[in-house]
């Protein structure tokens, strides 16, 4: 392995939203610094899910567009009128 080419590796501490504390190795900061957490695997919504991700706003949009897509998949069509058939011209000049 090259010498002077890799970031230094030492420990920190991570301190996490709800005031826990956990040391790890990282290439981060410097020897004995703290990274202070804003978002962790206790809070996020992705995992957490007690939030609602529809706040952001896409998937109003999304169901706006397309909502009324899937139910008018699944909906039995409605058949058209039945229009009387027009009978096919038949070619001048040929006699049958």
């Amino acid at each position: 392995m090259k010498q002077g080419i890799h970031p230094d590796y030492h420990k920190i501490t991570v301190a996490m939203t709800d005031g826990s504390k956990y040391e790890t190795h990282s290439t981060w900061g410097k020897e004995g610094d703290v990274l202070q957490l804003d978002v962790d695997p206790k809070t996020h919504p992705a995992w957490v899910g007690g939030i609602n991700l529809r706040k952001t706003g896409q998937m109003e949009k999304f169901q706006n567009k397309f909502g009324d897509f899937a139910a008018a998949a699944k909906a039995p069509r409605k058949e058209a009128a039945a229009a009387p058939k027009k009978k096919e011209a038949k070619p001048e000049g040929k006699p049958e």
